[in-house]
């Protein structure tokens, strides 16, 4: 069985010690993954045709160029979300276009909703019918003083989970009111609540979601432990409780598919400052299906969820040399 992996971080050019194109494109082969696509965050960010096509050439200077595809991030600036705009919808590797509303790690943040609105009435005007990801943590509901370096496990309190239920609802409301015709996808869903609030939207709207591993496998109780810095992550790790309620949305078809967010730092990244966030999730991969069938899906449930959805959604037939 064919997978896919929609969310990737390497970490090629300033950060390449920590992880290369080639290097995430072996370790996902090694899980059955035979595409992966990379997130713009890096350093410097992918916001132009010049720094994707300088990626792509890299790509194919590493030999992986075939499985490699990769998202063009959004800034404020109009004119360069229409030059993102245009290149998505013209080269067959650049798979879609990504905000973070809200600061992750990287300086592509967009955390004011005028800034938000403005991203998808752009996109509307252009009209663009791709994919927009969202990294979906409203700001307002950051709470920095409960985080405590030496008790890992108040990420979640500082990073709640109404900030991210909060940004989807607002993600939801800006692409409605501007009339974006594109797909609007939630990336790395961490709380029930949220997918909730996906799922009632999608009578009136494209949107989808995806789940890490390490959201459906991991919680709060990791961070507990001498580790547990290792897995600091944004979103957040969320208490056990709303692991399984995340885990539960899955079996129910409420999540579109399986997304790693693989994110390597190096160990003194993750337990010095600024303690950076990211987690190994590939890692997991194994695992987690493990789980899912031992959970009760079966074959055709997990081939939706790691390939098929993906492949539709994406219209991965349609960029030519692909699949199996």
């Amino acid at each position: 069985m064919p997978h896919i992996d929609p969310h990737v971080h390497c970490r090629d050019w300033s950060e390449d010690y920590k992880a290369t194109i080639k290097s995430t494109v072996e370790l996902a082969a090694k899980k059955g993954i035979i595409a992966v696509f990379d997130m713009p965050n890096t350093n410097p960010p992918i916001v132009s045709k010049k720094l994707a096509e300088r990626r792509l050439r890299l790509a194919a200077s590493e030999g992986v160029l075939e499985p490699y595809y990769l998202y063009a991030g959004i800034t404020k600036d109009e004119k360069q979300i229409r030059e993102v705009a245009g290149l998505a919808s013209k080269n067959r590797k650049v798979v879609g276009l990504k905000m973070f509303a809200g600061k992750s790690v990287g300086d592509l943040a967009i955390a004011d909703e005028e800034g938000q609105k403005m991203v998808y009435e752009t996109l509307a005007e252009a009209g663009y019918e791709g994919i927009v990801a969202v990294h979906c943590e409203k700001e307002k509901y950051f709470d920095m003083n409960r985080w405590d370096p030496e008790k890992p496990y108040t990420w979640n309190l500082a990073r709640p989970p109404r900030a991210e239920l909060e940004s989807v609802k607002d993600q939801i409301r800006f692409a409605s009111n501007a009339g974006f015709n594109g797909t609007l996808h939630i990336a790395h869903v961490s709380t029930p609540e949220a997918v909730a609030e996906i799922d009632k939207a999608r009578r009136r709207l494209n949107i989808t979601c995806g789940a890490t591993p390490h959201h459906l496998l991991l919680s709060t109780n990791e961070m507990h432990g001498y580790n547990g810095l290792a897995y600091k992550v944004n979103p957040p790790l969320r208490d056990e409780k709303t692991r399984r309620g995340l885990m539960s949305c899955l079996k129910k078809s409420m999540i579109d598919w399986i997304e790693t967010d693989n994110a390597p730092h190096t160990r003194a990244e993750k337990t010095k400052p600024p303690y950076m966030s990211g987690i190994q999730s590939l890692k997991l991969y194994g695992r987690l299906l493990d789980t899912l069938y031992g959970v009760g899906l079966d074959e055709s449930s997990v081939y939706m969820l790691t390939y098929a959805n993906i492949v539709e959604r994406f219209g991965m037939e349609k960029r030519g040399n692909f699949g199996i």
